[in-house]
C-alpha cells in the first residue's frame, strides 16, 4: 500500500472494510502518491518486493497494490513473490473490451492522463483504442496526489461524474468505463447512473481475483 495520509473512506482500495473477504496491509514508506504518480517508482521496487514477502511470509497467497500505476512494476513483483499479483484495475481493461459489442470501446479514467504513459498502459494489456481521460485538475486529484488530510467527498463526487458525462458525450462509443485510480472506487455507483454505462475498477478486478484463491463453498455441495 501507498504512504498515504488522506482519507480512506469505504470503498477505498485502503479501507479493509472495504472488502467482503480478510484483507492485510503494508504500506511502503516513502512511496507517496507523488513519487509513484508524478515521480518514478523504480526507486521502490525492492520495497514493494519486500512489503509483498512480509504478506506472504503471513500466509497471504495473492498480492494486490493500491496504485494503478504501480502495472509497470507487476511482472517484478510476480517473478520476486511468487503467487498471483493484481497491480493495477487496467489489467482488466482487454477483458473489458472483449465483452462490448462490435464498435464500443474502454474509457479509462485516470487520476493523471499526463503521467499514464504507453508503458504503463501496455504493460497492462490496454487495447490501444481505449480512450484515455485524466481528471489531474480536480479537487479529488489534488487532494490524492497531494496526500492532503482531509477530502471533501461531495466535490470528488461531482469531480468524476462531471469526467465520466464528459468523455462519453463526447466519445459516445465507449461501451464501459474503467477506473484506473483505486481511490475512485467509492464513486462507481454515481459514474454509472450519470452515464448509464458499465464502470470496472480494482474492486471488481479483485473480488474476481479473490475469488480464484478462496472459492465460494456452495451448500448444496456439502
Amino acid at each position: 500500500m501507498l504512504d498515504t495520509a488522506f482519507p480512506r473512506i469505504q470503498g477505498d482500495v485502503g479501507n479493509p472494510s472495504t472488502w467482503p473477504f480478510a484483507v492485510r496491509y503494508a504500506v511502503v514508506e516513502g512511496a507517496t502518491p507523488q513519487a509513484i504518480v508524478r515521480d518514478d517508482p523504480e526507486p521502490f521496487v525492492q520495497a514493494f518486493v519486500d512489503a509483498g514477502h512480509r504478506l506472504v511470509d503471513g500466509g497471504c497467497t495473492g498480492i494486490a497494490t493500491t496504485c494503478g500505476f504501480l502495472a509497470l512494476i507487476r511482472p517484478r513483483l510476480a517473478q520476486a513473490l511468487r503467487v498471483p499479483v493484481a497491480a493495477s484495475a487496467l489489467e482488466q481493461a482487454a477483458q473489458v473490451q472483449a465483452a462490448l459489442p462490435p464498435g464500443q470501446r474502454v474509457g479509462i479514467l485516470t487520476i493523471s492522463a499526463a503521467s499514464l504513459t504507453r508503458a504503463h498502459l501496455d504493460r497492462a494489456g490496454v487495447p490501444r483504442d481505449s480512450v484515455i481521460v485524466g481528471v489531474e485538475d480536480s479537487s479529488f486529484a489534488r487532494t490524492i496526489l497531494d496526500n492532503r488530510a482531509s477530502l471533501d467527498v461531495a466535490s470528488a463526487r461531482a469531480d468524476l461524474v462531471a469526467a465520466a458525462r464528459r468523455v462519453t458525450a463526447q466519445v459516445p462509443e465507449i461501451g464501459a468505463l474503467l477506473l484506473e485510480c483505486t481511490n475512485m472506487v467509492p464513486y462507481a455507483p454515481d459514474i454509472q447512473r450519470a452515464t448509464g454505462r458499465p464502470v470496472y475498477s480494482i474492486y471488481t478486478y479483485l473480488r474476481w481475483f479473490h475469488e480464484a484463491l478462496a472459492p465460494t463453498q456452495f451448500d448444496a455441495l456439502d
